[in-house]
């Protein structure tokens, strides 16, 4: 299926180690987002991997350019979920062979039991931890990566601390998040009109709210001005795979029977209503869902 690209391009200046090397990923419960304990809980996580999309290549290329080890690269992987983006990244063919070890490190155990059967590059390794605790060894990273995760960290300076004791000097730190994208089709403003108000003051992405990460003293003190790209396509979309999406939210996972009820059926009107819609294959039911990928880099001192 092709897809459609357009880049945007801005810049701001502005699973056991030893105890000598690391912290133990030996997280409390308090370090965890209460929804996200919840709402990514045991029973969602095969609906979470069935329904988030993937990472597209050129999003990939972009973090490739922004690593400077050209071979063995060493990729901690925070808030890894059930593998989608561990999975792009290890069949990207400009990562394939240039990956030396790949440790995900993931707070979820229903997360973690659906990483070990989707991801079975034996690179690649999950284990419990969190963004400030991640139980890889000092200087051990070429790369820290996060996709679709960073909005929850709950202490941007304790995991800034994390992140420059990982690094390799001149390792970077990557934030990717996938996005729909309400400016491209009224029927993707709608649909988030329908499910954003179930928030209930979570620190979504769309918020905003991470990017008070560049404001604490540890990011002065270990990273150089980030660089931020955005890069719009379209995925392909049926009905019931946006339906499929919404549900994989954590504020409608934890929603009542009788609330989801509602929400599948105004999902449903607004998709087959469809304002703006894009048809791929009007007969199969297919078509254009309009999404945007986020790509911020945080180069280190």
């Amino acid at each position: 299926m092709k897809l459609v690209f357009c880049l945007v391009r801005r810049r701001f200046p502005r699973l056991n180690y030893s105890s000598k090397q690391a912290r133990y990923s030996t997280m409390s419960a308090a370090q965890v987002h209460e929804m996200a304990k919840a709402g990514f809980g045991s029973g969602t996580n095969e609906l979470y991997d069935r329904a988030r999309p993937s990472y597209q290549p050129n999003a990939l290329s972009l973090i490739r350019k922004a690593v400077s080890a050209k071979t063995s690269v060493n990729i901690v992987e925070l808030g890894a979920g059930t593998g989608i983006f561990t999975r792009a990244l290890l069949a990207h063919p400009e990562w394939q062979s240039s990956i030396g070890e790949l440790r995900a490190v993931e707070p979820s155990e229903g997360m973690r039991e659906v990483f070990t059967k989707t991801v079975t590059d034996s690179r690649a390794s999950v284990a419990n931890g969190t963004f400030d605790s991640t139980g890889v060894p000092d200087a051990w990273a070429d790369l820290i990566v996060i996709a679709q995760a960073f909005h929850w960290c709950p202490d941007h300076d304790a995991a800034l601390q994390e992140f420059a004791r990982a690094l390799k000097p001149n390792g970077v730190v990557v934030l990717i998040w996938n996005l729909e994208d309400r400016e491209k089709a009224r029927w993707v403003a709608e649909l988030r009109d329908i499910y954003e108000k179930f928030e209930k003051g979570t620190p979504q992405f769309r918020l905003g709210l991470w990017r008070k990460v560049f404001d604490v003293p540890s990011y002065a003190k270990f990273f150089k001005p980030h660089e931020e790209t955005v890069l719009s396509h379209t995925i392909p979309a049926t009905v019931d795979s946006v339906a499929d999406r919404v549900f994989s939210k954590s504020y409608i996972a934890v929603l009542p029977d009788e609330e989801k009820q509602k929400v599948r059926q105004d999902v449903k009107a607004i998709v087959e209503k469809g304002e703006d819609k894009v048809w791929i294959n009007e007969e199969q039911g297919l078509f254009h869902f309009p999404y945007q990928t986020f790509v911020v880099v945080l180069p280190s001192k």
